[in-house]
């Protein structure tokens, strides 16, 4: 349920609404006797000690009531009106009050007092009553039933009174059919709409419906439908739910319509666009409904317009140019796309205007004819082009510009620096280059908050900027600004808290010699990654409210000072890539408040330090720790969602204490040198884990069969290990899981079919382990369709290969929309680490080498099979893997010709058939592959010519080498002409080419004379032998001669690594 909290100073909009009534004072006779004594009588009641004196001080026995401020009074004296609003008074009001027995009272206001009490009853005895407000009075409790004999209630406000119990809303109104306006934000009524509705059927005459944060529920009903005299209709922060009723459009005079915070859905009526009366629509925060902007009514009186966030989308009309009286527009967070019309520029009255994270492309139209623009969003869209500098003219009134996360490019102009009154300008995660320049005089000396980050803007650092005293936020990092810049030039910049510099082509130079280190700014958050610091800046040692250091990838050396543990404020510390050794002693006073730090890449060695008790992301990978785990580690990553200590030089066991860190959903220890069993409680957190690396360590036993059904593994590397036994059945239970690699352990079994129930798998690694049998998998076939990466190499699995018995791979089929795919990596994005991430990467053997994908890209497919051995025919299905950019079926026993499919195989860039019994010519389609870089074929029975005038005459001779039959560049082989063709077939086969006939006949003479020689006369035979074996004495002079000094001769290595 939506919860919605009402504050006591939320009501301005129908406030006026108050105190225009309240304001009519009359005094047009002396006041009553009577009604003095019962005004001052009610004043008494109240604890002046505690009571703000407001409206009520003034009031006493010789003034003329009627004239007392909060009172109107009637020709006959009598108290017609009491305003006692916003007048802080504290105490309460019981049943017996005098209030009740000013019988005149025709208008009541206690609005926004402190009145401790239930709610009184009495109210009732106040017949002549047509106002009353009691919003935000204090008032408890369950409001009487006979405040429904009001009849003559012509405004009713309630609102935000902490009822007890529920509101009867029907026997609240039953008798009130008078009333016009009602209020009751805030009030508890937890009603469905059928109920609700028809409870507010009877009021035909009702204008205003402010029912906020009510707990209604449900679609709304039909019968609401009768209330055609509505004009403003409030039922946001509810629970409502369905369709947008069609009738609200049909309402004549509605002018204000606030559904927004509920769970409406379906598609939106296009009709409620086009109320020509409506002043104010808000469909905002109802995240799953539809609809679009078909167009907007001439002359329309739209003022305000909020849909943020919704599915509500498609392309803006160019009709939105009729909305002339536009002040604001919210659209952020929608489905919208396409250009922005041009016919914004009629919107000469807008104020504010937010687009952001839609989908908006073109250029950014012009704005200059809204000359009270205070606000402009258009970040996280796909605009493109320059901006002019003629656009900005006239924008003298804003005070910010959000034109981040798009594809904007060229210049930017200095008239967008120049608007007099900006405070604010956002230019991130773009494409802006070349200079700033210089803004000395040509820029708002107003402006607080710049970003440019993440552009190509370059040349020298712009010093004009220090010019620009206000300053608070500056980040220009991730560019290619260069330059010398000293520290100091920063001083100036007294209000400046937030400072990122990082990743461009700078020199900082942090020296302060004889220079106060509290003339610097108090930064909250300061980045200077990539500034070719040498040392840490002295200035930081009194940064006391620093909570962002980014010290990464500089050449600082040497040790960690103390010091910086002992910042009170910091909770973010990145000094990763340096050439860091060590950490100063003494090492305490950690402070509490670090959940993020990162030490990668440097060179600290020894134990690991102590941790932060709170840390949430722990990096220790790429250093030269040597030590064992502490065996308490697990107790100092009870906040730990992030944990790597990979490629170090821990030894020993995996602490089972480490099972304790509950809220762990990184745990990377690979890399090491850590042995002995996996912890089997490591197993069991796997219901909070989405990344478990273990790989490239000496860990032994059994991978345990403890996997609960409510895993969220998403990667699980245990590869490179001594692990044994079977794939546990259990792991079919993690259904997240994207990445799967168990290579190069002592794993063994038949192929794990168990495994093609995970829908979501893309990595599957058994390479080098001792799995055995056919790949035979029955059942359900639906199986792994977005499996990219197959890898079985270097195991004992035989048979035919029946791929199809996995399921259909669509990951490797074609129609794949690659504009989306092509820039996606496989990662873990766990809320918990937002906005960080863990990167998968997989070792994968293409183009006959062994590379490490530091990204796994979804494009990316490959099937890698060889060393097994698997026979038959190549099967039929990978003809229509035509994604597959590298296969490798080689040193198996595969027969039969190279299919001809081959060639649809468009995105091959790596094929590798070597060492199999494949036989037949090499087909010519191989040609159409013009993707392809590597190709090995050699270790077969192939024969025939290679294909002539196509690149496959490219590759070496290696590629094609030990196919007897095979002929052709690039092997020296040539391949023989045909016989000349003649008239007479007959004689041609009868002609004999004598030459040939006179050498083999003297070749088989001779040789029949020396073999007759050595078989029948020993002396010649013996005279032979010598001389032969003194010949092969000389040339191999390690060769054993003797025959009983002869070993056996090594067996073929059936399985070729």
């Amino acid at each position: 349920m939506k919860t919605f909290l009402v504050s006591r100073f939320s009501f301005n909009s129908y406030i006026a609404v108050f105190f225009s009534i309240s304001n009519l004072v009359l005094v047009s006779g002396q006041c009553q006797s009577d009604q003095r004594q019962l005004l001052l009588e009610f004043k008494s009641s109240f604890n002046s000690t505690f009571t703000s004196p407001g409206k009520m001080m003034k009031w006493n026995q010789t003034s003329n009531c009627c004239s007392w401020d909060g009172v109107s009074c009637d020709d006959g004296g009598h108290v017609i009106g009491l305003d006692l609003s916003n007048g802080i008074i504290v105490g309460a009001i019981d049943n017996s009050s005098s209030l009740f027995r000013l019988q005149h009272l025709q208008r009541l206001n206690l609005a926004f007092n402190l009145f401790i009490n239930a709610f009184p009853t009495g109210f009732e005895k106040l017949e002549n009553l047509c106002y009353l407000n009691l919003s935000n009075a204090g008032f408890t409790g369950q409001i009487p039933v006979e405040i429904s004999r009001l009849t003559r209630l012509v405004t009713l406000d309630l609102s935000v009174i902490l009822f007890q119990r529920s509101l009867e809303l029907e026997m609240l109104v039953q008798n009130l059919t008078r009333l016009r306006f009602l209020y009751l934000d805030g009030v508890n009524i937890s009603a469905t709409g059928n109920k609700w509705c028809r409870a507010l059927s009877p009021l035909t005459e009702l204008q205003v419906l402010s029912m906020s944060d009510c707990c209604l529920s449900g679609p709304m009903d039909s019968s609401l439908s009768k209330l055609r005299s509505l004009s403003v209709i409030r039922l946001d922060h509810n629970n409502l739910s369905g369709l947008v009723p069609p009738f609200l459009a049909e309402f004549p005079n509605l002018t204000s319509l606030h559904l927004n915070d509920n769970d409406l859905s379906g598609r939106l009526p296009e009709e409620i666009f086009q109320i020509p009366t409506l002043q104010a629509l808000d469909l905002s925060n109802n995240e799953v409904l539809e609809g679009s902007i078909k167009k907007f009514p001439l002359n329309a009186s739209l003022q305000t317009l909020r849909l943020a966030p919704t599915h509500i989308g498609g392309q803006i009309p160019e009709s939105i140019g009729n909305l002339g009286q536009l002040t604001r527009i919210v659209l952020a967070f929608c489905n919208f796309s396409g250009p922005i019309p041009k016919t914004v520029k009629k919107l000469s009255q807008l104020v504010y205007l937010n687009f952001c994270s839609n989908s908006f492309s073109g250029p950014i139209p012009n704005f200059s004819s809204s000359r009270n623009l205070t606000e402009l969003n258009l970040a996280g869209n796909q605009l493109n082009g320059t901006i002019h500098s003629t656009d900005w003219s006239g924008l003298s009134k804003l005070v910010s510009v959000d034109l981040q996360t798009n594809k904007l490019s060229g210049t930017i102009p200095p008239t967008l620096f120049g608007i007099p009154s900006l405070q604010a300008l956002f230019l991130s995660e773009n494409q802006f280059d070349g200079n700033i320049g210089d803004l000395h005089g040509k820029a708002s000396l107003l402006l607080r908050y710049l970003d440019l980050r993440s552009n190509k803007l370059q040349g020298q650092f712009p010093v004009s900027l220090f010019e620009f005293h206000g300053l608070e936020y500056l980040s220009l990092s991730s560019n290619n600004f260069s330059g010398l810049i000293p520290m100091t030039a920063f001083q100036n910049l007294r209000n400046l808290s937030y400072l990122d510099l990082s990743y461009n082509r700078l020199s900082i130079h942090a020296t302060t010699t004889n220079i106060s280190l509290l003339s610097f700014p108090t930064f909250n958050s300061l980045g200077l990654g990539s500034c070719n610091l040498t040392e840490f800046p002295d200035f930081l040692k009194n940064q006391t409210s620093l909570n962002y250091l980014d010290l990464s990838k500089n050449k600082i050396h040497g040790g960690i000072p103390n010091w910086i543990w002992k910042a009170k404020s910091l909770s973010y510390l990145n000094l990763s890539q340096n050439f860091l050794v060590e950490f100063e002693r003494p090492l305490r006073n950690i402070t509490s408040t670090l959940w993020f730090l990162d030490l990668h890449g440097n060179q600290l060695h020894g134990k690991i330090p102590i941790l932060p008790l709170h840390a949430i992301y722990l990096d220790y990978s790429n250093n030269n720790f040597n030590s064992v785990l502490p065996a308490h580690v697990g107790d100092f990553l009870q906040s730990a969602n992030f944990f790597s200590i990979s490629n170090n030089n821990f030894h020993g066991n995996i602490p089972r204490s480490i099972c304790n860190s509950s809220a762990l959903k990184v745990l990377d220890l690979s890399n090491n040198s850590l042995r002995g069993p996996i912890p089997q409680c490591l197993f069991q957190m796997n219901v909070s884990l989405g990344v478990l690396n273990l790989g490239g360590n000496n860990l032994s036993g059994i991978i345990p069969d403890t996997f609960s059904e409510s895993c969220q593994l998403q990667t699980l590397h245990l590869n490179q290990n001594r692990l044994e036994g079977k794939v546990p059945k259990s792991l079919a239970n993690c259904k997240m899981l994207e990445v799967l690699d168990i290579g190069n352990n002592l794993i063994n079994g038949s192929f794990p079919c168990h495994l093609t129930s995970i829908a979501m798998l893309r990595v599957l690694v058994l390479r080098s382990n001792n799995f055995s049998g056919h790949i035979d998998c029955s059942g359900d076939n639906s199986g792994w369709k977005m499996l990219q990466i197959f890898d079985l190499a270097s195991n004992n699995f035989s048979g035919k290969l029946h791929l199809t018995c996995l399921g259909t791979w669509d990951a490797m089929q074609p129609n794949r929309n690659k504009n989306q795919s092509e820039l996606k990596d496989l990662r873990f994005e766990g809320e918990a680490l937002d906005p960080f991430y863990y990167q998968d990467s997989i070792i994968v053997t293409i183009k006959g080498l062994e590379l490490e994908l530091v990204k796994i890209l979804t494009i990316f497919t490959t099937i890698d099979i060889s060393c097994n051995n698997f026979e038959g025919p190549i099967p039929e299905v990978i003809g229509t893997f035509k994604a597959l950019y590298g296969l490798n079926f080689s040193h198996n026993a595969f027969s039969g010709p190279i299919p001809v499919f081959f060639g649809n195989l468009r995105e091959l860039e790596s094929v590798d058939l070597s060492s199999n019994s494949l036989d037949g010519e090499i087909p010519l389609q191989l040609a159409n592959l013009n993707f392809l870089s590597f190709l090995n074929v050699s270790n077969n029975k192939l024969v025939g010519p290679i294909p002539t005038s196509t690149q496959l005459q490219s590759f070496s001779e290696a590629s094609f080498e030990n196919n007897v039959g095979l002929c052709g560049p690039p092997l020296k082989a040539t391949c023989g002409l045909p016989p000349a063709k003649t008239d007479n077939p007959s004689d041609a086969r009868s002609t004999i080419n004598w030459n040939y006939i006179s050498a083999e006949t003297g070749f088989c003479f001779g040789f029949g004379v020396s073999v007759t020689l050595l078989i029948f006369w020993k002396r010649w035979r013996k005279w032979y032998f010598e001389r032969m074996d003194r010949a092969l004495s000389w040339l191999f002079p390690c060769l054993p001669l003797e025959t009983r000094k002869h070993g056996r001769r090594a067996t073929r290595n059936e399985r070729r690594h």
